[in-house]
């Protein structure tokens, strides 16, 4: 199983949006990303967990919660 750093494409890839919209949930939504340098690297799994808790659903429409 590879577990590897994802980049902000390679996890806007992952999840079907645009990396605009990945910066925006990381300021606004508490997306969990780590800062290297001026980068931004992802855990698959961490994003998943995020995912799961609602978190990214309640980023794309804040009224639906």
């Amino acid at each position: 199983m590879e577990d590897r750093w994802l980049s902000v494409d390679e996890i806007g890839d992952y999840l079907g949006v645009k990396r605009d919209t990945i910066y925006k949930w990381i300021s606004e939504k508490g997306m969990p990303g780590h800062k290297i340098g001026r980068l931004w690297k992802f855990k698959k799994d961490e994003v998943d967990e995020w995912v799961r808790e609602g978190k990214a659903n309640d980023a794309i429409n804040p009224k639906a919660a």
